[in-house]
């Protein structure tokens, strides 16, 4: 069977609840995922003051420093975290926004780094990131040719494995903007695995994606599509990730392998019986 590597998106869409959290691990244990992931922000660095003092209503107060204070877990949460993902049997990682939130995860031991989309642009941060020589996934979500480049460039002077993830970074993303043969030049430019982190409503794209041999696919995944939060409209409810990985599982065992002229010893006897009358 080819190998991918599938990644739950947890994101933020716990909303600051381990409760949540914890029904989302059990999710993606039980389904079959790799991994999950988290988003690690330093508020402070991330927003300036002026976005931070703006006025918003969330579950956690009336301005944005509120729901973004709410949306952040801290050690002791982690901790807990880590515990119960190992529990289950099951990697977590999360996509660190800025070098203190990087400095942060160190404390856990990782087998993964994720470079978000928004962070491809940022040289120095991928360069910290890249020095810590773990395996990172790359999100090329609004980048260019040359903010890809640069970041390839980086991490293999470094010498710290990577792959691409293609991203179009909309919520939802529109069938119509997929443009999942991005894939493929992406591995003929680079070199490189490629995997698919997808925004899209349902499952027919990112099923498409694994057809290409992605290397990782990653989902956001949630309890309800209709929750408060961002992430939440562009992810999968349960029936969808189970669907997803079924399908997953399906279409990774047809792939099989590259190879012409094999006869499946269950196919000899039918040609026998098929080919009896043609003359040899």
């Amino acid at each position: 069977m080819n190998q991918t590597f599938f990644i739950a998106e947890i994101g933020i869409n716990h909303n600051g609840d381990l409760k949540i959290t914890k029904e989302l691990i059990d999710l993606a244990a039980r389904t079959g995922f790799d991994a999950v992931k988290f988003q690690k922000r330093d508020i402070n660095l991330v927003y300036s003051e002026d976005i931070l003092n703006q006025p918003r209503e969330s579950p956690w107060g009336k301005t944005q420093r509120d729901q973004k204070i709410g949306l952040e877990f801290g050690f002791d949460d982690y901790l807990q975290i880590d515990n119960y993902c190992k529990s289950k049997n099951i990697l977590w990682f999360a996509s660190a926004w800025d070098l203190n939130s990087l400095n942060f995860l160190d404390k856990f031991d990782l087998k993964y780094n994720k470079i978000a989309s928004a962070m491809i642009v940022d040289k120095t941060f991928l360069k910290e990131v890249a020095k810590r020589k773990k395996h990172t996934f790359i999100s090329t979500g609004m980048s260019t040719l040359s903010d890809i480049e640069n970041a390839v460039k980086i991490f293999r002077d470094e010498n710290c494995s990577f792959e691409l993830m293609h991203c179009v970074s909309t919520y939802p993303m529109h069938p119509a903007d997929a443009n999942l043969l991005t894939i493929n030049a992406l591995k003929k430019k680079f070199n490189c695995n490629v995997g698919y982190s997808g925004h899209e409503n349902g499952i027919s794209i990112s099923l498409a994606a694994l057809a290409l041999g992605i290397s990782s696919l990653e989902r956001h995944i949630t309890l309800d599509r209709t929750m408060y939060g961002s992430d939440q409209s562009a992810s999968l409810e349960i029936n969808g990730v189970e669907n997803l990985m079924s399908s997953a599982r399906k279409i990774l065992t047809a792939l099989g392998q590259e190879r012409i002229g094999y006869v499946l010893p269950e196919e000899i006897k039918i040609a026998q019986k098929l080919r009896a009358h043609i003359q040899k």
